[in-house]
């Protein structure tokens, strides 16, 4: 199975990436797969959006694109959300993820 398809539906304009954030952790970082699905720690609280804004801060700058192009679809009070990157592909934002430095 091509993990790509796995954990990201890439569309004419976005790609929608299967993320399970857990929050709280003492850095925000990218750690792996989970399941069908990206696993990234947040430095956060989940309390108030917090965690959400931290992980849209970090898909962010890890892809180097606007935080405005970062959006939740779904999952918002959840652990597991959808997150939709605009203007990128699914293998840019896999290997930026992957990459130490987000450097791919």
């Amino acid at each position: 199975m091509d993990i790509r398809r796995a954990v990201a539906l890439e569309s004419k304009d976005r790609v929608t990436v299967r993320v399970y954030i857990q929050p709280k952790a003492s850095r925000t970082e990218f750690v792996g797969l989970q399941g069908d699905a990206v696993k990234i720690r947040v430095a956060a609280p989940p309390v108030d959006g917090s965690a959400n804004a931290e992980l849209i801060r970090f898909l962010a700058e890890r892809c180097d694109i606007p935080r405005s192009r970062v959006s939740i679809q779904s999952g918002a009070t959840s652990r597991q959300k959808r997150v939709n990157l605009a203007g990128v592909s699914a293998e840019w934002v896999l290997a930026r993820l992957a990459s130490p430095q987000g450097k791919g």
